[in-house]
């Protein structure tokens, strides 16, 4: 009896380490193997699981519709692409009007431009729109990922934490800054400004 391939767990990131995970592997060398991205706080990421505004849509193909949306979060922007093989995804980035609070499930991709710079780019599998009580879950969860990530990888003697301190010459410690950065945001924003 075999079992039916398990979709791999997506990942919360925030746009400040996703766009850095600019280094991706794959894990064996077979055609169809899934790609990672490996996240700089030390763990692996074939999907990820980001929340943000959407601020910007535009149709980018020249022979067929092709969607760029840019999606801003506490850290920073994604920048996410669906065409015709997300069509659904590409449907809800031609039909919302931003600024418009979306929950994207999808794949990290990257990109090496002719200067040799790597970008990172989300291609999604689903997009939702969602309400900024969602919103603000989101970040406060993503937040305790990020520094439970942080946290972990000082002491973390895994294979891919070895593979984050070989490939990213950073200091991870900027992570947990973004993301106590962000838990403040959303605390300044629940917090109802003093009456004069």
């Amino acid at each position: 009896m075999s079992a039916a391939p398990s979709r791999e767990v997506a990942r919360r990131v925030f746009a400040r380490e996703f766009n850095d995970a600019t280094y991706t592997f794959k894990e064996s060398n077979e055609e169809r193997a899934p790609v990672y991205a490996l996240l700089p706080t030390g763990e692996r990421a074939n999907r990820v699981f980001v929340v943000g505004t959407l601020t910007e849509t535009e149709d980018v193909g020249s022979e067929s519709e092709y969607w760029q949306g840019r999606v801003i979060d506490p850290t920073g922007t994604f920048f996410v692409y669906a065409g015709q093989y997300q069509p659904e995804a590409a449907g809800v980035l031609r039909e919302t009007e931003p600024p418009s609070y979306v929950a994207i499930v999808g794949k990290p991709r990257t990109y090496e431009t002719d200067d040799g710079t790597v970008n990172v780019s989300l291609r999604p599998e689903s997009i939702s729109i969602i309400d900024a009580g969602t919103r603000d879950r989101w970040v406060a969860e993503t937040a305790m990922r990020t520094i439970e990530r942080v946290e972990t990888i000082a002491d973390a003697n895994t294979e891919y934490a070895r593979m984050a301190d070989e490939q990213y010459a950073r200091s991870v410690d900027e992570y947990k800054q973004s993301a106590m950065s962000a838990l403040e945001k959303l605390d300044e924003e629940a917090s109802p400004e003093p009456s004069m």
